[in-house]
């Protein structure tokens, strides 16, 4: 079993987070250039082992797909297309940036630390990880690949 990245894209920079390989604990990684994620990703999967990329999906109060989903597509792209054999899935990532900045001050991290913004993707990325391995998504996905 291998362990499962998440990352919480954004047009400047993605945050990463990764589970140990059993999949108990998601953990942050720390943020990159979006620039420069799929070199990223690839280093990260040669020396870790990645068996599923997990990406938030920026939706709307409706569910929808929020307008940033146009920035993210083309770069969800080009990953899937540079690293075929690693499946890539969405999980809704609404109020992670909320709960990030939540998770900072119950924290106790001073004013000038939550405002570092790629701390902030961190959290996120790490949020959305532990919200899909609670997931009923999680859970079929593993259901259909054991």
């Amino acid at each position: 079993m291998g362990r499962i990245l998440a990352i919480d894209f954004g047009r400047k920079r993605c945050g990463i987070a990764a589970t140990d390989p059993l999949r108990i604990v998601a953990s942050g990684v720390g943020t990159v250039a979006t620039a420069t994620l799929v070199d990223f990703v690839k280093e990260y999967r040669r020396a870790n082992g990645i068996d599923l990329i997990v990406v938030g999906e920026p939706r709307d109060m409706q569910g929808r797909p929020s307008e940033s989903t146009r920035f993210l597509t083309p770069g969800i792209r080009r990953l899937q297309k540079e690293i075929p054999d690693i499946p890539v899935v969405f999980f809704d990532e609404r109020f992670t940036s909320v709960l990030a900045h939540r998770a900072m001050l119950d924290g106790g991290l001073g004013k000038m630390a939550r405002r570092d913004k790629a701390l902030v993707d961190e959290i996120s990325a790490t949020i959305i990880l532990n919200d899909f391995l609670a997931s009923r998504q999680y859970q079929e996905y593993n259901d259909t690949n054991i």
